[in-house]
């Protein structure tokens, strides 16, 4: 027997990427961008975690608003069909119709359907929010959960760049095996990415460990520049 694989909680997956390629790289670049203007690693702990506390809530927030404002948007236009299928039963007919004829059905399928579909006000409201305006409704609690995901997945993703400094009391000798486990995690982690959403995963794994990179160099450079040394 034939199986389809597909990707399952997609919304879940997009959460976690969000926070720990966020996690992974600003934590990152903000220690290598201190350790290359003081030679603790308690400052570089101390100022990590502050960022990874703000930014956990900062990205959480942002995810909680996008969750709210896809839940307000898909009532809005749900309470709008309802609406409309009340009033104007023959244009929303009309509609329906429509979409069956872009599917290559006959006029008198079409209007068979349309009839029968009308018959149910709930699912005939369903398929035109699927079908006519391509919205699907969203999961419970969807904000909350977006937030946690993208907040917890933050915080996971910058205590990686952070542990070695929780180690060694040199700055300069962490960065080094910060920028080594760092950059291995943004290699695993860009390939995982890319496998979950059909992306060449070689590729997208190299491109995510050179973001991360480049954001650590530039911070460590420009630290470099201000102190003159």
């Amino acid at each position: 027997m034939h199986h389809e694989h597909h990707v399952t909680s997609s919304e879940t997956i997009r959460d976690i990427v969000i926070g720990m390629s966020d996690g992974l790289t600003v934590p990152f670049a903000l220690a290598a961008g201190l350790s290359g203007a003081i030679s603790s690693s308690g400052l570089v702990v101390t100022a990590g975690i502050a960022e990874i506390v703000a930014g956990s809530i900062a990205m959480g927030l942002g995810g909680y608003l996008a969750g709210k404002t896809e839940a307000d948007h898909y009532q809005s236009e749900l309470q709008r069909e309802y609406n409309e299928v009340e009033r104007l039963p023959e244009q929303e007919k009309a509609e329906v119709r429509e979409v069956f004829a872009d599917f290559g059905l006959s006029e008198s399928l079409q209007i068979q359907i349309a009839d029968e579909m009308a018959k149910d006000k709930d699912k005939w409201v369903d398929f035109m929010m699927r079908y006519e305006l391509g919205l699907e409704k969203p999961q419970a609690n969807r904000a909350t959960k977006s937030a946690t995901t993208i907040g917890v997945s933050y915080i996971v993703g910058g205590i990686i760049p952070l542990s070695p400094y929780l180690c060694i009391s040199n700055a300069h000798i962490a960065l080094y095996y910060s920028c080594v486990i760092t950059l291995i995690c943004l290699f695993v982690f860009g390939y995982f990415k890319s496998k979950m959403t059909g992306q060449p995963v070689f590729t997208g794994a190299i491109k995510v460990m050179v973001t991360g990179a480049l954001a650590a160099a530039a911070a460590f450079g420009m630290a470099k520049l201000i102190n003159g040394r």
